[in-house]
């Protein structure tokens, strides 16, 4: 399953969670690129085509953004109010995608327009199911925003 050749933009910091995460896409035929930022200003940079993503088309959105809320420099909170206050991204698909049960974390996401908030199930087989619901639910049932 693939949308448009348009890339998912994984905003994970631990490197176990990103394998998963890739290995779960993976395994639910979710063939869409995956590029991955690190830290929040990475992903800001990828949205908004600045420091190394310099030049990047960024009307070019990514098809979803899969967000961790604990990501250092930059925390996923901050980075989703970023990407709903500018025009060109305000529309974006975002799903947080964290382990936080904080209610003040879920309170905020929405507050701030996330589309969904899902926590990481601890066992692989419960993630890949995750991965493959959100999956077909935003990359192919979901009637996205039309791209500008």
């Amino acid at each position: 399953m693939k949308t448009e050749n348009r890339v998912i933009l994984l905003v994970e910091d631990n490197a176990s969670d990103v394998e998963l995460t890739k290995r779960a896409l993976l395994k639910e035929n979710i063939t869409n690129e995956v590029v991955v930022a690190e830290d929040g200003q990475e992903a800001l940079n990828y949205m908004f085509g600045e420091g190394e993503y310099h030049g990047r088309k960024v009307h070019q959105l990514p098809a979803l953004v899969l967000l961790d809320i604990n990501l250092p420099i930059i925390d996923g909170i901050e980075v989703l109010r970023r990407i709903r206050q500018d025009p060109r991204t305000h529309r974006q698909l975002v799903v947080i995608l964290t382990s936080s049960k904080e209610e003040q974390d879920i309170l905020k996401s929405y507050d701030l327009g996330v589309n969904s908030y899902i926590r990481k199930p601890v066992d692989f087989n419960q993630f890949s199911e995750a991965i493959r619901c959100l999956g077909m639910y935003w990359l192919v049932i979901n009637e996205p925003p039309p791209s500008r």
